[in-house]
């Protein structure tokens, strides 16, 4: 029998049935388990059998790896996500796993026996994560993903970290690294390249597996252009999204009296933005992990930027960006802005009429539409 022959084992294929991707973007094109997810449980069934105490689950999308290894026997499983969405989406498909499910827990050390990680796109978070799980003295790692996803720097990567590294046959256009013999090492060494400085001179520290790897991407660059022009009269404003920080950072500089407020879904991210804060002496900047700014109060902003994304999990799909409109739109004061940029190509602006408000047109170049949404007075 083939790998690609191998049928899924019963325990776990049950234990994945049904699972949605909410609080994050549900659509007939998104899926909340993919064949990735599988062929990982698959390859590491054995070891999950042997270690039933020492599971830990890295980056879980939405539960699958998580519920999987108890379908398959483990009984203490430590869970560290880097995203809100990943943990609430986990959270929702257990059940309150916090209280009911006892042996799921959030990983306060990454000291394990057997590691299961869905790989992110983002190299420099493989060597950031690489790095500490090698550090832990982990026994053995299944690192997975859609084989479109994964390139060979990542093998090399891994090997940086880990002394054996095996690759799986492909199944159903997924693989798994399993790496063993963690190499210690006191040298991080990301592979994200050198903080950068923007053009105004807001200094960035180094930031693994942040959009644009902590670095001024020309989205960014777009709206920076124009940001002297937003709402000058502002008092609390909103980075809804922020990545590594550069728009908050650099309204926070240049208006002191602000209270600005950077919200992600990124626990990196918001490290990234409090390291970013204090390298630049700012201290009217918050960093808050949240989703959509669900925890920000309604009619509490005047000002929000915005640079949404336009893909879920790999798939491009615009239902975050529309979601995030819609937090602007809750959080917004009325007669407050939402200043926008986005792919000129995907032409937003009806749609930010409908869901905020009267719509403008600030600035356009081939690539990139920065707009301006008013939110009405009542």
């Amino acid at each position: 029998m083939t790998e690609a022959d191998r049928p899924e084992s019963p325990a776990f294929g049950i234990a994945l049935e049904g699972l949605r991707r909410w609080p994050d973007v549900e659509a007939p094109n998104l899926f909340a388990v993919d064949a990735s997810d599988r062929l990982i449980l698959d390859t590491a069934a054995e070891a999950i059998a042997a270690n039933p105490n020492g599971v830990l689950v890295v980056d879980d999308n939405y539960g699958a790896l998580t519920l999987g290894a108890i379908a398959l026997g483990a009984h203490d499983v430590r869970v560290l996500q880097d995203s809100v969405v990943a943990e609430r989406a986990l959270a929702a498909n257990a059940g309150d796993w916090r209280s009911d499910h006892r042996n799921v827990s959030l990983a306060d050390d990454l000291s394990a026996s057997v590691v299961l990680w869905q790989l992110p796109r983002s190299l420099d978070r493989v060597d950031d994560v690489a790095w500490r799980l090698a550090n832990a003295g982990v026994d053995t790692v299944f690192a997975g993903g859609r084989i479109k996803h994964m390139t060979p720097r990542m093998n090399e990567v891994l090997g940086r970290h880990f002394g054996r590294l095996d690759v799986t046959h492909a199944r159903q256009k997924s693989r798994v690294l399993v790496a063993s013999d963690p190499i210690y090492s006191t040298c991080r060494g990301s592979v994200g390249g050198p903080a950068d400085t923007t053009d105004s001179g807001i200094h960035l520290a180094e930031a693994p597996g942040v959009f644009a790897q902590g670095r001024l991407d020309i989205g960014t660059r777009a709206m920076l252009a124009v940001l002297n022009d937003a709402m000058p009269r502002a008092v609390d404003v909103l980075d809804l999204g922020s990545g590594s920080g550069i728009l908050a950072l650099t309204i926070a500089r240049d208006r002191p009296h602000t209270r600005v407020l950077a919200t992600d879904v990124s626990a990196a991210a918001i490290d990234a933005v409090r390291d970013n804060a204090s390298l630049n002496g700012l201290t009217n900047v918050t960093a808050l992990r949240d989703d959509a700014a669900s925890t920000v109060d309604a009619n509490s902003i005047d000002l929000v930027l915005l640079n949404p994304p336009f893909h879920s999990a790999g798939a491009v799909h615009t239902g975050i960006a529309s979601k995030l409109f819609e937090a602007a739109a809750r959080v917004l004061r009325p007669g407050g802005e939402l200043w926008t940029v986005y792919n000129s190509h995907l032409s937003y602006r009806a749609e930010l009429e409908r869901v905020v408000g009267a719509t403008r047109q600030v600035s356009r170049t081939p690539k990139f539409t920065v707009t301006a949404s008013l939110v009405p007075h009542p």
